[in-house]
């Protein structure tokens, strides 16, 4: 048995992850759980020996396979097929019963992959009216937009609800909409997107942009890099020594959309973001706290957590974003709150 680091929870001989907090147990264990993913080994990541069954053999290359991987280690080619018996959703491996993280890859085995919205402790009804308050900085209420059904429009110049004052502001901006009970918001191809506050950790996906104080960021997926052919000579190449690849970044984008600092995210590295403290600090935002989000890893996910800041992170909506009783949407410099009646 391994015992976790971080929580102290026993984990199998071989596991490359905490099954209760999903931490690596070895410094290792993102690049292996990497490489099985993908269906490809790493050749100075050598299989421990006791992984090895006698009997268990790939059926393609008659390599020995290792307990619990779904690929093999010596082709690459898959031995287990996803979704048969108890197994990870993203690397088919085996898991125990009541695990919360992926042993192989480190994925979480109940944690929807988005969760934009929380659930409201009062019961709300579906599909009737849509209600609408705008908010000012503190988060007083300073105008209420009532009986909107079953959608509601948002821009500069038209729309069911205008801020002709609003510069930021699209002509035709944003739609709230009742679809097959679910309250959904939709960018309109606005120039400056259509922002929604997360009230929950949110997995990010290439190309999400986040909205973090007054700096929009840049979530980008690198990919695994491939190991470098040997050279002729042999000689060894000269670099910096980092703890794993990169395989994600952020960036910082100006108003015209160009990339000023970017922070490289690898496996095993948690980014903290704030304007005083940090791995990533805006000294000259005063919208942003001190401590405001953390960009979590979790093997080759990304997870950001606000960090109980002040104003919130919020992501740019694309396509369709479910909205809650009293969810928070960001367009223009309106700040507005849903406010659905109760059941």
């Amino acid at each position: 048995m391994t015992a976790c680091a971080y929580c102290g929870r026993d984990n199998e001989a071989g596991a490359q992850f905490c099954i209760d907090c999903g931490k690596p147990l070895g410094k290792s264990s993102g690049i292996k759980a990497a490489a099985a993913v993908s269906g490809t080994r790493d050749a100075a990541a050598p299989l421990p020996a006791a992984a090895l069954g006698e009997e268990a053999r790939c059926p393609f290359c008659g390599a020995r396979a290792t307990a619990g991987l779904p690929f093999c280690a010596h082709c690459g080619r898959r031995l287990t097929a996803p979704g048969s018996g108890p197994s990870c959703a993203r690397c088919a491996s085996r898991v125990a019963p009541g695990a919360r993280f992926c042993p192989t890859c480190g994925a979480p085995l109940s944690e929807p992959p988005h969760a934009l919205a929380r659930t409201s402790p009062v019961p709300r009804r579906s599909g009737g009216t849509i209600a609408l308050v705008l908010l000012d900085e503190a988060g007083n209420v300073t105008e209420r937009f009532d009986g909107h059904r079953p959608d509601v429009t948002i821009g500069r110049q038209v729309g069911d609800i205008r801020f002709p004052d609003d510069p930021f502001l699209s002509p035709l901006h944003a739609r709230i909409s009742w679809e097959r009970d679910r309250l959904l918001v939709r960018d309109l191809g606005s120039r400056n997107g259509t922002w929604v506050f997360l009230e929950a950790p949110h997995r990010l996906a290439d190309g999400d942009l986040l909205l973090i104080g007054s700096q929009v960021v840049r979530f980008r997926r690198l990919g695994y890099p491939g190991p470098h052919a040997p050279d002729a000579d042999a000689t060894k190449r000269m670099g910096s020594l980092i703890p794993s690849a990169d395989i994600a970044s952020l960036t910082q984008l100006r108003s015209d959309g160009s990339a000023r600092d970017v922070v490289q995210l690898s496996p095993g590295r948690d980014i903290q973001i704030g304007r005083e403290q940090g791995d990533w600090t805006f000294p000259y935002d005063p919208s942003m706290s001190a401590v405001h989000a953390t960009v979590r890893s979790e093997d080759a996910d990304f997870v950001v957590i606000d960090a109980g800041s002040r104003n919130g992170v919020a992501l740019a909506a694309r396509g369709d974003v479910p909205l809650q009783h009293e969810s928070r949407i960001l367009v223009g410099d309106k700040l507005l709150r849903v406010d659905l009646p109760a059941s």
